[in-house]
């Protein structure tokens, strides 16, 4: 909800998420799809569109989508058409689009939210369907002019619409990370959007809580999360502001300035009639084996649901704990590398605040990690035994994320053993409660806070070596006399 100035309003968002299939080939033709390639490079007679060319489909680019639309949970359809989505654009040579609309490959799944009070939403899928890409037009190569690159064009892309099921830029924003997350953990989409392999267009609407759908608007082609969810709510608000004045929203398509945090209009909202969608003539009917589907389906890795719920099995983590950690596989991984044979709450919650905290002040992925799964756990085993405090861990720790050595050498190194001998302790709690001897007489007369204060005074004299458990317990002994 969000609060107009003539009382509440409610936002209504749905998604259509392009995601560019992993594959080696274009979906109707044999050229190369990689990245970065020199412009014009990777395009077949197909992609440009030259006459008598036909298209044939790639079994590669179908089976990443079947396995995509069997990990969102949707209906996988044995028979689905490509059709003609016909409109004029210079980067596409044909002057229509192959893809696919009114028998769509996959229909009615659903994706789990989880939610950062620890709860989980619902948001349906409405369909999954393929469709070729088109080129890209470069604005920046020449002035006055417009070059064409068709690399991209042709590449097979999943379009994944959702319901208009989301509420919030916040929802919006958990549901492309946990789709991302999905579709890296299938291997169908790298979910690379500054490579433009993961687009957005956000529709959004406004309306008084219980009344009908308002009038949406379509935001096109935001390549970045934190972009998507400012955009989203520029544009709830934008609405709001005009319908509490008493105007009328116009159905559009807009653009996202990212530098003014504004969007502005692009051009009127085509509808489906627009397009004039036909069948391709040059393409059957796509039908699939069922044993097939089935054999794909069996051959689904752990995705993030099944795996945050093994994780709140296994490993006794808080719902929103196990959500954190299994979302990515990069961060189950390692999680679980460092949790091995170790508590697993410990090892988690090193992986939460220490490890994203110092990934997060590198502006670095968990991918890019210095830290690995094993040497967190072998820093967790030197806590264990008693070889290094938790505070001097921390500093062991602050080494390892810097240049990636392993534990034990820095601790080595730096001389962090930690003081265990038992003698040793005392005599610096005897000198500390010798020195602090008014402090002493204060404690004993009720003043007990100043307990902490005797213990700091110590791991200060023992520079922060001195066992804290040993040292509690001496001290405590020392004060009782």
């Amino acid at each position: 909800m969000i609060a107009g100035r003539t009382g509440a309003w409610e936002v209504v968002i749905g998604l259509e998420v392009h995601a560019q299939i992993i594959s080696k080939a274009k979906l109707f033709s044999g050229a190369a799809t990689d990245f970065g390639a020199e412009p014009n490079t990777q395009v077949s007679p197909v992609d440009a569109a030259f006459p008598g060319m036909l298209p044939v489909i790639n079994r590669v680019c179908v089976e990443q989508a079947v396995k995509t639309g069997l990990g969102l949970e949707t209906e996988v359809n044995l028979k689905s058409v490509f059709e003609r989505k016909n409109y004029f654009y210079p980067d596409l040579p044909p002057g229509y689009q192959i893809s696919q609309y009114a028998e769509p490959l996959a229909r009615a799944g659903r994706l789990i939210l989880d939610m950062s009070e620890g709860t989980t939403r619902t948001i349906g899928i409405t369909r999954l369907h393929m469709e070729q890409d088109a080129g890209k037009s470069l604005h920046d190569q020449e002035p006055g002019k417009t070059h064409v690159d068709l690399n991209r064009a042709g590449v097979a892309l999943m379009e994944i619409v959702s319901e208009p099921d989301l509420r919030s830029a916040e929802e919006v924003g958990i549901y492309l990370r946990k789709l991302r997350a999905i579709l890296r953990a299938l291997g169908t989409c790298d979910g690379n959007m500054e490579e433009g392999s993961l687009r957005c267009d956000a529709n959004v609407s406004v309306r008084r809580p219980g009344e009908p759908l308002g009038t949406r608007c379509e935001i096109k082609n935001v390549n970045s999360i934190r972009f998507l969810m400012q955009a989203v709510d520029y544009e709830a608000r934008r609405q709001i502001e005009i319908l509490e004045e008493g105007g009328r929203v116009e159905q559009e398509t807009r653009l996202f300035d990212s530098a003014r945090g504004t969007t502005r209009p692009m051009r009127l909202k085509e509808e489906a009639h627009d397009y004039r969608y036909f069948p391709d003539p040059d393409l059957v009917p796509l039908l699939l084996d069922p044993a097939w589907v089935e054999e794909i389906r069996r051959s689904l890795p752990e995705l993030p649901d099944a795996r945050k719920a093994r994780f709140i099995k296994e490993y006794g983590l808080t719902p929103a704990d196990a959500a954190i950690l299994s979302g990515e596989e990069a961060t189950a991984r390692l999680f679980e590398a460092a949790a091995r044979g170790r508590d697993p709450k410990i090892a988690a919650n090193w992986v939460m605040v220490e490890l994203f905290g110092a990934l997060n002040r590198k502006g670095l992925g968990i991918e890019n990690s210095p830290v690995s799964g094993e040497s967190l756990g072998r820093l967790l085993d030197l806590i264990a035994d008693g070889t290094i405090s938790g505070r001097i861990a921390k500093e062991v720790f602050a080494e390892m994320a810097e240049t990636g050595a392993d534990p034990a050498a820095i601790v080595e190194a730096k001389g962090l053993r930690q003081v265990s001998d038992a003698g040793a302790i005392e005599a610096a709690i005897e000198a500390v409660l010798a020195r602090e001897a008014e402090k002493v007489g204060e404690y004993k007369s009720g003043r007990e806070k100043l307990f902490g204060y005797f213990v700091g005074q110590v791991m200060r004299a023992t520079g922060g070596k001195a066992n804290p458990a040993l040292v509690n317990a001496l001290l405590k002994k020392k004060l009782a006399r």
